[in-house]
């Protein structure tokens, strides 16, 4: 069961994100977002944990930035992968050469590619596709929960990372009922937007991946 901790906004939160058993540490590079850090902050981040050894994948997470900026960006802040979060195409994903993964939000809609289609493109070392809960307006970060039901049929034919509302106390019964690649979370873990509560952060990776070796056995 993998864990990403997103939101990321501040040293010592990332680090106990890391040191809570963390495999995918998220920073969010979109203006609007209550827990955006500029570049210079996430290159700042991704240089401590590089000198620090830490293990964990960093992912940065965009909103409909071209693919060249978003390569630019990958490399100026030290990032491993990119999560794709607004309205970005096929030809988007193709052009990040297997470092990008797309976010989904609710249900295939007409006239867009089958998500098995992102899938196809995703990065050997992630996820091949995220899912999130719907908002009319808001690409992400809204606490609401994802669509279970979806998410579970979408897991059997991909490595999913769920995302959408999770929290130390129903993440579990996620994990049971989805049975998902990994499990994705941001404001579940906070006490205030961009900061975790070090508390929830270990309870919800215990949760998680005590419900994943239940479901394995």
């Amino acid at each position: 069961m993998k864990v990403k901790v997103c939101g990321l906004t501040h040293l010592d939160d990332t680090l106990r994100a890391a040191e809570a058993g963390a495999d995918y540490l998220g920073f969010v590079l979109y203006p609007p977002s209550p827990r955006f850090l500029p570049p210079r902050q996430v290159a700042r981040l991704a240089g401590v944990l590089e000198t620090r050894g830490v293990p964990a994948r960093r992912v940065g997470v965009f909103v409909d930035v071209p693919a060249e900026q978003v390569l630019a960006l990958l490399e100026d802040c030290g990032l491993h992968l990119a999560q794709l979060h607004g309205r970005e195409r096929l030809q988007d994903l193709e052009r990040l050469q297997g470092r990008a993964y797309k976010a989904l939000r609710g249900p295939h809609r007409e006239g867009e590619p089958q998500p098995m289609a992102y899938a196809g493109l995703a990065p050997r070392q992630g996820p091949d596709l995220l899912l999130d809960a719907y908002h009319p307006t808001l690409p992400g970060g809204t606490g609401l929960r994802a669509d279970w039901s979806l998410a579970a049929s979408l897991a059997a034919r991909c490595r999913l990372l769920l995302a959408g509302g999770l929290t130390p106390e129903n993440v579990a019964e996620a994990v049971r009922r989805v049975r998902p690649w990994g499990v994705d979370v941001a404001s579940g873990v906070e006490g205030a937007p961009g900061r975790k509560d070090p508390r929830r952060l270990e309870a919800f990776v215990r949760a998680a991946r005590t419900a994943a070796q239940e479901v394995v056995a």
